[in-house]
């Protein structure tokens, strides 16, 4: 490994924010390394289902850094193809969860359209305190850093440029992207937006894996002023709980967790599809669970 690259890895599962002083236009860069494999180790998805949660957890990343309150964000594909389901949640903290359900073949080179038939792309802003905010996308751009830039355009009015890569680094999985937006206050100039827009555009999958934030800042923008903030982690969490689960079956009729119990062994198993973690409940749990 050379110099570069262990340098590189500082910024690992990281997060920047960054500013152009004389251009008002404002910018974002993540790579994920552990917090992307994390979120496959525990499924054995399709290379291609993969390589679509690596583009979503970047672009949920990079969209709620965008977020000036407490919250989270959630990006949902739903479709009819054979990949049904793939949704990635995150929040101000950046951590971040991923999940996809597949029913059928997914060819290692399949195309967005391929996998997911006729579908949408749902994003749901669910803020601490205030309006949760829904908006639903049509799915008719080849990739879905497109979809994002074409919903920011028509439902926000604001010049944005996702560029996103996903693949391997040193034998390991790794997602990585920069997002740049014009800045909301109206004071930006399309054309030195599109300026950005277009040396962004030339990012490498290697450059964008294996240097660090401000070594690809620099060799980008290297004629500008930028302002770059501290970085922020990104972390996968899942975030479920034996409490959650033991809640799960509460819901269900009585009738329901007696022939439950029945068919496993006076145990029931509750797996969470996210993480794969095992919550077991036999009768003595769930006699304490409606005792509250």
């Amino acid at each position: 490994m050379n110099a570069i690259q262990h340098n590189a890895q500082q910024d690992n599962d990281k997060l920047y924010r960054f500013l152009f002083q004389n251009r008002a236009v404002r910018g974002e860069w993540v790579r994920l390394n552990d917090t992307f494999t994390e979120t496959l180790n525990t499924h054995h998805y399709p290379k291609a289902v993969q390589n679509l949660l690596g583009e979503m957890l970047v672009a949920t990343s990079l969209l709620t850094a965008t977020l000036k309150f407490e919250g989270t964000i959630t990006v949902q594909i739903q479709g009819d193809g054979a990949l049904k389901l793939a949704v990635v949640n995150g929040n101000d903290q950046q951590q971040l969860r991923a999940l996809a359900r597949v029913e059928g073949e997914i060819a290692e080179d399949a195309t967005l359209s391929q996998m997911i038939g006729q579908g949408v792309l749902v994003i749901s802003i669910i803020p601490e305190k205030g309006e949760r905010y829904q908006g639903v996308i049509s799915l008719d751009k080849p990739t879905i850093s497109e979809c994002l830039e074409d919903y920011f355009a028509r439902s926000e009015q604001l010049a944005t440029q996702l560029v996103i890569r996903v693949g391997e680094f040193d034998g390991k999985a790794v997602a990585g992207g920069t997002l740049l937006q014009i800045m909301p206050d109206g004071t930006g100039t399309s054309e030195d937006f599109e300026h950005l827009a277009t040396l962004a555009s030339t990012i490498k999958a290697e450059e964008l894996f294996g240097l660090t934030a401000e070594e690809l800042l620099f060799r980008l923008f290297h004629e500008e002023t930028v302002e770059v903030y501290p970085p922020q982690s990104t972390v996968f969490h899942c975030g479920c709980s034996r409490e959650r689960s033991g809640a799960a079956i509460m819901l269900l009729p009585d009738e329901e967790i007696v022939e439950m119990l029945a068919e496993k062994n006076g145990v029931i198993d509750m797996q969470c599809e996210c993480c794969g973690t095992q919550y077991f409940f036999d009768e003595k749990a769930i006699a304490e669970l409606k005792q509250g």
